[in-house]
């Protein structure tokens, strides 16, 4: 059938055309799902089970602390990932460097931090050791 024949036929024709067009695919595409429910059959996968074991559920990432703060509001933070907010670009924009938005660890923590746990870790004491 060339495309001249499909320009001469009436809507009726076309209609009844593309149903049976409908019709034959939904037959065939059933016969190739159940050959393919087969086959997972034979090779041992269930195909109910196999679907549920699947999980989309995405990976639990460590919680990121905020780097940035904004000054006018201070509940507006920012951890230094993906795009910048609306308030640091246009504060960047305005003349300020990125680092006057910058929190400061709190005394306590930095001392904590540079005190270290009382553990070495593998590279100091590699480094002790030698």
């Amino acid at each position: 059938m060339n495309p001249h024949d499909l320009k001469s036929m009436s809507v009726d024709e076309l209609w009844s055309l593309h149903e049976l067009v409908v019709s034959i695919l939904a037959r065939k595409i059933s016969s190739a799902q159940a050959e393919l429910e087969q086959r997972s059959r034979e090779l041992g996968q269930n195909t109910a089970d196999s679907v549920k074991k699947v999980s989309h559920a995405r990976r639990q990432y460590p919680r990121v602390f905020p780097k940035y703060r904004n000054p006018a509001r201070p509940s507006e933070t920012w951890a230094g990932r993906g795009k910048q907010p609306r308030w640091l670009t246009a504060e960047l924009r305005s003349g300020k460097k990125l680092d006057d938005f910058r929190i400061r660890p709190s005394p306590d923590r930095r001392g904590a931090a540079a005190q270290g746990s009382g553990r070495p870790n593998k590279k100091t004491a590699r480094r002790r050791s030698a």
